[in-house]
Formats: C-alpha cells, structure tokens, sequence
C-alpha cells in the first residue's frame, strides 16, 4: 500500500509542477471572446497577384499596445509597401470608413520592404493607451504601394475589442 501512496504522491507533485511551468510560459495574450487578437488576411485589391497576412495581437499588460505583424508575398519585388487600417464606431460588421491611417512602429510609419522575390516582413505596433478598455470598432486593412500610394492588397471587416 505505500508504494502505490508513494507513486500518487509523486504524480501529483510532478503534475503541479508542470502546471505552474505551463502557467508561466510565453507572454500573455488577451482572451479569444471578445476579439482581442485577430489573424487578418489581405487579399488583391484589384484581382491582381500577391497575398498578406497580419497577426494582430494585444498582450495582457496594462500597455495596451496592438503588435501588428505583418507578412506579403508575390508583390513586386525590391519595392516598398505601407499597412493602413480604418476603423468604424458603427459596429455592424461592415467596414464603410474610409479614414486610413498608415501604421509602423507607433505614430511613425514604417515600409514593408519586398526582396527579390516579392516578399517581405515587417514587425509593426500600434498604442492604443489613448483608447478605453472595452471599446470595441469595426476594422479593415490595406497594403498600399508607398510609392503610388494605390492599394494593392485589402482585407475583409473585422471587429476588435481593446483589453487591458
């Protein structure tokens, strides 16, 4: 009989364990419900080539920064792109604004460079500290050429809830 306590003893130990290892690992992350964090996908604005995706992500931190990663690929290569977001009030899930702000590494834009081959990366941020917990607005997204400043990848309405 004790060995069997002696092996529950020992499971129950290594398992409170691994939970505080898992409760302590990676940075926090907002919940799911409300959207807190959002997987954008950017697609061509006029039917023409390319794909884009942002990881749109607001750590649990009192920061209340929006960390904007964003990928493109198959645009044309060794060119600069910019990110814009627009953002309505009226939330209904139909993106109608059309007051573009181009984003970066805060207040300041920052270029998303292609390489040879058409692709390129670029971690972005946004602070949001100006913006009360719980506010909650429709967004959409757009790569623009930064040359031509034409749109050249859009993507579909998404709503999104500021968290502390």
């Amino acid at each position: 009989m004790r060995p069997l306590a002696l092996v529950a003893a020992t499971v129950a130990v290594l398992a409170a364990g691994a939970f505080a290892v898992a409760a302590t690992a990676g940075p926090p992350w907002g919940p799911e419900t409300p959207n807190f964090n959002l997987e954008v996908i950017l697609r061509p604005a006029d039917g023409g080539s390319g794909f884009g995706h942002v990881k749109f992500r607001q750590p649990n931190d009192a920061d209340k920064v929006i960390r904007l990663d964003t990928w493109v690929r198959d645009l044309t290569p060794d060119h600069n792109y910019l990110l814009q977001r627009a953002v309505d009030t009226n939330v209904d899930d139909n993106c109608t604004s059309s007051m573009w702000l181009t984003l970066g590494q805060g207040t300041t834009p920052q270029a998303i460079s292609t390489d040879d081959r058409g692709t390129g990366s670029e971690a972005l941020y946004r602070n949001l500290a100006a913006v009360p917990v719980g506010t909650t607005f429709d967004i959409h997204f757009r790569v623009i050429d930064a040359g031509t400043l034409a749109p050249v990848l859009e993507s579909a309405c998404y709503q999104f809830t500021v968290s502390l």
